[in-house]
């Protein structure tokens, strides 16, 4: 039988795994950023997409405001992410 009090008391303790950060290249650091240029705008075009649809779905007229709004909304709450991602990680 396998006893875990026997291991912790020989002092055997399991260690976490080291993260290092690597530093990224100029050219990826650009590819990344550039991305969030185009996420905006598609965020917003799939939400007015999205309602379109639904609007000749259901014959109405306003679905699809509601939903470039919420598109909108999520293209902003990514770029947030990812500049409160990247600030965490330099340390700012």
């Amino acid at each position: 039988m396998y006893n875990v009090a026997h291991k912790e008391l020989s002092g055997w303790q399991a260690k976490p795994p080291v993260r290092r950060a690597m530093k990224k290249s100029p050219l990826a650091l650009v590819g990344e950023y550039t991305s969030l240029g185009f996420l905006l705008p598609a965020a917003t075009f799939v939400g007015y997409a999205i309602g379109y649809l639904l609007d000749k779905l259901f014959g109405t007229h306003f679905l699809y405001i509601v939903f470039l709004i919420l598109g909108s909304i999520s293209g902003f709450v990514q770029v947030i992410r990812k500049v409160q991602q990247d600030t965490r990680g330099n340390g700012s």
